[in-house]
């Protein structure tokens, strides 16, 4: 999805899929909360992230929020659930925790979850994805093989990945030591993140 192309309309919820978008750092590197990061029209990643899984099919869509918290909640779309992390600066893990705790109180069988920084992730790489959902998955697109996002878990995989979780590591560690299938999305998108202005 590049900056021109809307996006579309939201499809019909994939079953039992929510979404979460890990908006809560402070991204120091960056220069600031990426959860405040606008693109070059002036909107903010927080809301190309939510109508793009919105519009993949995820239902509900979680936001972490964390470094300028208030700010970005203000930012999240009425679509969404801003989701607080009092810990943020202990790391990504407290994010991913934090957004997994959430999604345990909603019924969905799956989650799947995207970083804010990657505001030009098309639809149909998290629609790629999503095609695997149900309570066992665990899945994590690639791009020319080197893995990336989105990233889907199964409900039956949540509790073990977030009592591993610690630090500013997220899920990587688990999706490679359980051998996570490995979708390739190189031929929709390149992958990478934004890490600077």
């Amino acid at each position: 999805m590049s900056e021109a192309e809307p996006v579309p309309d939201a499809a019909p919820a994939v079953a039992g899929v929510a979404g979460l978008v890990l908006a809560a750092g402070g991204g120091v590197r960056f220069g600031g909360p990426k959860g405040l990061a606008r693109d070059t029209a002036g909107e903010p990643w927080v809301v190309r992230a939510v109508d793009t899984l919105r519009a993949a099919g995820c239902a509900p869509v979680l936001v972490t929020v964390g470094a300028s918290g208030e700010d970005v909640a203000a930012l999240v779309p009425r679509s969404a659930v801003a989701v607080p992390v009092p810990d943020w600066e202990t790391g990504l893990a407290a994010s991913v925790r934090a957004g997994i705790h959430a999604a345990s109180r909603t019924p969905a069988a799956a989650l799947l979850i995207v970083p804010v920084d990657i505001p030009d992730l098309p639809v149909a790489a998290v629609r790629r994805i999503l095609a695997l959902a149900d309570s066992a998955v665990l899945a994590q697109a690639t791009y020319d093989g080197r893995p990336g996002h989105p990233v889907l878990l199964g409900r039956d995989r949540w509790a073990a990945l977030a009592d591993g979780l610690s630090g500013d590591r997220g899920a990587g560690p688990y999706l490679r030591a359980h051998g996570a299938e490995r979708i390739e999305c190189g031929d929709l998108w390149h992958g990478a993140d934004v890490d600077t202005r």
